[in-house]
């Protein structure tokens, strides 16, 4: 797994136990903000590299939720 250099490891790995331990688990970007406390641009940057990774699905209404989840936020994953 590569990171783009801008993206703490250790944060990436946290997020991803997170979701992994709550499979329910569906946030959005302000939300997932809050609860790890970091910065909207190293946020949305990580949700990204997720995405990009498949591990993470956003939702049409920006909901981010574990790929594979059968729980979708509101409507279909984009």
């Amino acid at each position: 797994m590569t990171f783009p250099v801008s993206i703490d490891r250790e944060l990436v790995t946290r997020i991803r136990m997170e979701f992994m331990e709550m499979p329910g688990l569906c946030l959005s970007e302000r939300q997932a903000r809050r609860l790890w406390n970091i910065e909207e641009a190293t946020c949305a940057r990580i949700l990204a590299h997720l995405v990009e990774e498949r591990f993470l699905t956003r939702s049409r209404d920006g909901a981010n939720l574990r790929s594979g989840s059968t729980r979708l936020h509101g409507a279909d994953a984009a």
